[in-house]
């Protein structure tokens, strides 16, 4: 199947949203590969094909740029994720449903996994949860404030209980390891079993 041509294959230009849009999309594939040292915005717009000077009309800075490319990743990632979690279901498996919905969605596409694990790693990740955690509707975050599910979680700090919890599906998304189905299930399992206590 051939994929359609962009406005830069024809020779038309892009609708400015269209050239924002890119330019989001060319810092998370040059953020994913190279990480945030070798994305100035000068090798953005390249990666974008779009001029410097077009990537700035849309974001004033490369934090800004950034700050933007991460919060839509989180938008997507928790729309996606929740999309099967069945909100009648125990909180157990509506966890195993929502770490299987993260894991799903960042498979499809691990530059977006590698993003969130480098800007988590990055100067950027104070700033960048704040926002994210500033967002109404996050449908990730509203799946885990749910008070059955919340009730049973261990007495940590959220960064923790994410790193314990859902931070996993993230990692398996941006590698290399390939588990099946099964061993994916043992997985948000032994992270349930990580963040929870029993009972």
């Amino acid at each position: 199947m051939t994929p359609a041509a962009t406005p830069a294959a024809t020779g038309t230009p892009a609708p400015a949203l269209d050239r924002a849009a890119a330019v989001r999309a060319a810092l998370r594939a040059l953020v994913a590969r190279n990480g945030f040292h070798g994305s100035s915005m000068s090798a953005v717009a390249a990666e974008a094909g779009v001029g410097t000077g077009t990537a700035y009309v849309h974001y004033a800075s490369k934090d800004e740029l950034v700050l933007a490319t991460y919060l839509e990743v989180k938008r997507d990632l928790g729309e996606a994720a929740t999309v099967d979690v069945d909100p009648g279901s125990p909180a157990e498996q509506r966890f195993h449903q929502l770490w299987l919905g993260i894991h799903r969605h960042l498979s499809g596409d691990p530059d977006r996994a590698r993003f969130l694990l480098q800007v988590d790693s990055s100067p950027f990740a104070r700033a960048a949860h704040e926002l994210a955690m500033a967002a109404d509707g996050d449908p990730i975050m509203a799946a885990a404030a749910a008070p059955d599910l919340a009730d049973r979680l261990v007495d940590l700090p959220l960064e923790v209980l994410y790193d314990l919890g859902l931070a996993p599906a993230v990692r398996l998304a941006a590698s290399d390891v390939d588990l099946d189905a099964a061993a994916l299930d043992r997985v948000a399992d032994a992270c349930w079993r990580a963040i929870t206590v029993s009972g």
